[in-house]
Formats: structure tokens, C-alpha cells, sequence
């Protein structure tokens, strides 16, 4: 049958983790995309890092060498929808970490509206609420194609799929605008 695989770090920790600038930057990132640790966030950023570095040698090549690896990068973060479609290597070196947390399945179901809050986004994915078409997905930090995007919604075993359930409502009615009154017009008195 055979060893399972020995499990290896997918980060790198920052360089000066007690820099207050750096510190505060983390804070702000973990609480804006509702982060569990910071090892979410430091995933992320060796994603880009790697992916960075591989658009900085590919740019120092003769364009002959580079053009077959080119192409895959450009394709892969174009499929992710982390780069638009008009993109060109040098837009990868411009690239910023919200740009990759702006394409987790946490983030998109909460800009969707399927969630009240960040954190209640998190909660209904783990808890297997949240699909990609009949695909129960249950990562947070899962990465959602272009493709993918529409697809998402709530799973149809999910209590959820129900319209009539409570939070669905609720949700309903956070969602509708509150509707204005006129101001009415005041006699004025004169005395």
C-alpha cells in the first residue's frame, strides 16, 4: 500500500514578522477576507511570490525560449480570473495579494450575497452548505475559475436550497433597499 505522503509547509513566513507596518498590514487582510490564521494569508502571498518570480525569468529569456511557458502562466492566472484576458507578462509582476483573495470561494459567496457576513461565508462552506454546480465544496480558500463563478450557489441537499428557510429570508430582506419616504412639507408659522 505504500507511506502516505509526508506533509510539507505551502508557505513561507514573512522575513521581519515582528515589523509593526507588516504586522498591521496582516491584521487588516486576515479581518477584511475573514482569514482563519495567518497561514491562509502567507499561502496566498508564496503563490504570488512563485508566480512573480517565474514571470521575472521568463521576462529575461530570448522571447523564442519563453513563449511556450509564457503562454501557461498567462492561461492559468487568466483561467482564474486573477488576470483579465488582454493580459501580458508584465501585468503578473503587478499583481497584489487582494487580487488572489478577491478569487477564494469564501469572497466570491459573500460578494454574492449568499452569506451576511465574511465569517458566515466561511461558516456555510465548511458546514457543506455552499456547491459549485452539484459539487459540494467545503475549502474556503478553494480558488473559483471564471467558469466556475456562475455555478455558485447552495448546495441542493443543503437546508439552505430551501427559499423558505430563515436565514434565506433574512438575507432577502437585508438585501432589498429600504424604501425612502418623501419629506413632507411644513406650514410655516408665523408669529
Amino acid at each position: 500500500m505504500g507511506d502516505p505522503k509526508k506533509q510539507r509547509k505551502k508557505y513561507e513566513t514573512p522575513r521581519f514578522p515582528w515589523r509593526k507596518d507588516v504586522l498591521q498590514e496582516e491584521l487588516k487582510l486576515l479581518g477584511q477576507y475573514g482569514l482563519r490564521n495567518k497561514h491562509e494569508l502567507w499561502r496566498h502571498k508564496t503563490f504570488l511570490s512563485k508566480t512573480r518570480g517565474i514571470a521575472r525569468l521568463l521576462i529575461g529569456k530570448p522571447p523564442e525560449e519563453r513563449a511556450k511557458m509564457e503562454n501557461e502562466l498567462l492561461l492559468r492566472l487568466k483561467k482564474f480570473g486573477i488576470l483579465p484576458e488582454t493580459a501580458v507578462l508584465d501585468n503578473v509582476l503587478d499583481l497584489s495579494i487582494e487580487d488572489i483573495l478577491e478569487r477564494r470561494l469564501q469572497t466570491l459567496v459573500f460578494r454574492k450575497n449568499l452569506a451576511k457576513t465574511i465569517y458566515q461565508a466561511r461558516q456555510l462552506i465548511t458546514h457543506g452548505h455552499i456547491a459549485i454546480g452539484n459539487r459540494r465544496v467545503t475549502v474556503p480558500s478553494y480558488l473559483v475559475s471564471k467558469e466556475e463563478e456562475g455555478q455558485i450557489g447552495y448546495a441542493p441537499q443543503s437546508a439552505l436550497a430551501n427559499a423558505t428557510h430563515p436565514l434565506r429570508q433574512a438575507m432577502a430582506a437585508v438585501a432589498k433597499p429600504p424604501e425612502i419616504e418623501q419629506p413632507r412639507e411644513r406650514k410655516r408659522e408665523k408669529g
